[in-house]
């Protein structure tokens, strides 16, 4: 598939701001997709939650500083079933597992892009008195963001959610399942069509990321497996 202009090898890998713009919080996101945020922050509003961003557009680099902290056990490593990991006790392969179900590479995340985001109801977590942990359990019936994610299910559902979209709304063998995360489709699967094996090698082969000898033993399965899936 030709590539388009923002698809460029930088855009991609989260070392490029020049498609960014801030919204109504400071986050930065697409500039493309900042009138359709904010028509569903709005949406939101109407139907009583308070739609709040957790986390947008994330650099290379700061995506390279959550794997070194995560990998030298700075930061919380956790298993399929949310519970905490301890990392000393795993090999450089189990580890790898790990952080790949809850934590993309550096270069290959979305949220480089600016189109993809963590949103969250701060009006439901107040209410309930309860911190943002980003964990399925506070997301389902009953839980302090479980209206909201069952109003935004509804809205996806019904293609009223303004183009936005759950990449990760299920585990299809990679990536965990995280309802909070949402992406903007117009924008962004163009740019996944874009992230090719061939970008995915380029930045194997800078040799930056943590784990380097146990990514390249196992290179196409984390392509095929973590990236690959995601051209829904």
């Amino acid at each position: 598939m030709k590539k388009t202009v923002d698809a460029s090898f930088e855009l991609l890998a989260g070392r490029s701001e020049s498609q960014l713009i801030p919204c109504w919080s400071g986050h930065l996101v697409h500039r493309k997709c900042l009138s359709a945020l904010e028509a569903l922050r709005d949406d939101a509003a109407e139907a009583g939650f308070e739609l709040a961003i957790a986390s947008s557009y994330r650099s290379y680099d700061r995506q390279l500083l959550i794997w070194q902290e995560k990998v030298a056990g700075k930061r919380t490593v956790l298993d399929a079933d949310e519970r905490p990991l301890v990392v000393s006790e795993l090999d450089d392969d189990e580890l790898l597992w790990a952080l790949l179900h809850w934590s993309a590479l550096p270069g290959t995340s979305r949220h480089h892009w600016g189109t993809d985001l963590d949103v969250y109801d701060a009006l439901g977590l107040r209410e309930a008195g309860s911190k943002l942990q980003l964990t399925v359990a506070e997301c389902i019936p009953g839980a302090p963001l479980g209206a909201f994610h069952q109003w935004l299910s509804e809205r996806i559902a019904t293609g009223q959610s303004q183009g936005f979209y759950r990449p990760y709304d299920c585990d299809r063998g990679g990536v965990a399942e995280e309802p909070w995360h949402l992406s903007y489709a117009p924008v962004s699967r163009e740019l996944q069509n874009a992230f090719n094996y061939d970008v995915f090698l380029r930045l194997q082969k800078e040799g930056r990321w943590p784990l380097g000898a146990a990514i390249e033993r196992h290179c196409e399965q984390i392509f095929t497996r973590f990236i690959e899936p995601n051209h829904i």
